[in-house]
């Protein structure tokens, strides 16, 4: 863990040590206590500064990346604005294949940091030569002096949450917390934190959160790759049409899935009642711990920590959009807007 006093000698100094904060009005109803760790709170408003971090230095270390080297990555926004991030900090090149899911805003904040963008269709199957994984891999071999990162199938991803994250929540808590929720997409976080929680206490439970449209859920019950739960669904960062090598099943008790329409208006919620401004997956994450709490998961002396992954402001072009939110049908069931905005002429 990384601890930052007076002045820092540039921004990478203030990765981690994210704080840990009580959630007191949408979890009223519920029996436990629940607690979120705020990863927007990152320099690059994400959990993911964690993992580029760890990572680009592990390879510097083994002298993999050198002086003009470039950094391929796939990514759906987060991953991709942290090895940008950290690659203009060490001096690197960076390209990225983004997931088509990633906002205009994130594709936009990709370019801003200096990152060559190729943006793919994200309802291809993985081994589509269209798929970003795919195009990360042909953008690998065409450029010479290149590292592609691959934190789907990179130990080091999980590796990171393990040195860092974990450590952290279990201090953070005191070593009291009982259930960890997290969201699964490569797997990478709820792996390494649930590995260094494990270890310091393996009573410790783990609650994955999936999206419908994803196969990891039922791929954990069956250890079946089942392709007829793929279909395209709009929550970025959670969930795979394929089976991540950083994700250790077996350090996960059980998955929880959420819809798109929940897990938007979860985020919203949680901005208004909590003043959290969270994105797209961190209201899936709230949404899943809502749903396992009315399970009868917890009970009075429960010390629930969700870990949130990014910061809304990424999201403004979609959860944040009533017009988005209204596109998608969210608004059929529910209160259209939460409050009106009126201009003076």
């Amino acid at each position: 863990m990384r601890k930052n006093t007076g002045i820092s000698k540039n921004i990478l100094d203030l990765v981690g040590n994210t704080p840990l904060i009580k959630l007191n009005k949408i979890t009223k109803n519920l029996t436990g206590n629940f607690y979120v760790k705020y990863e927007g709170f990152n320099p690059g408003h994400s959990m993911k500064d964690r993992i580029a971090m760890h990572i680009i230095e592990d390879a510097e270390k083994k002298g993999i990346l050198k002086e003009g080297s470039t950094i391929i990555e796939t990514t759906s926004g987060n991953t991709g604005f942290s090895m940008a991030l950290v690659s203009i900090i060490k001096g690197y090149k960076c390209i990225l294949a983004v997931n088509s899911k990633a906002s205009k805003g994130k594709i936009n904040m990709l370019k801003s940091m200096g990152a060559k963008v190729y943006v793919c269709p994200g309802h291809v199957a993985a081994d589509d030569p269209r798929s970003y994984y795919e195009v990360a891999k042909r953008l690998h071999r065409e450029t010479a002096n290149s590292i592609y990162i691959n934190q789907y199938f990179n130990e080091l991803n999980g590796d990171a949450h393990y040195r860092s994250t974990g450590p952290e929540i279990w201090e953070q808590t005191n070593g009291e917390i009982t259930h960890l929720v997290a969201a699964s997409g490569t797997g990478g976080t709820i792996s390494g934190v649930s590995k260094y929680l494990k270890e310091q206490n393996p009573s410790i439970k783990t609650l994955g959160v999936d999206a419908f449209g994803s196969i990891l859920k039922k791929f954990h019950e069956t250890k079946e790759f089942d392709k007829n739960e793929i279909y395209p669904y709009r929550i970025e960062g959670l969930g795979k049409n394929l089976i991540p090598t950083a994700t250790n099943f077996d350090l996960i008790d059980v998955f929880e899935k959420v819809t798109d329409e929940a897990a938007a208006h979860r985020a919203r919620e949680l901005a208004l009642t909590e003043g959290l401004f969270t994105g797209y997956t961190s209201g899936a994450v709230v949404q899943a711990a809502i749903q396992y709490a009315e399970k009868g998961m917890f009970n009075e002396n429960s010390k629930v920590v969700l870990i949130l992954p990014d910061h809304g402001s990424r999201y403004m072009e979609k959860i944040y959009s009533d017009d988005w939110m209204k596109e998608q049908g969210f608004f059929d069931t529910q209160k259209q807007a939460h409050s009106e905005v009126e201009y003076i002429k």
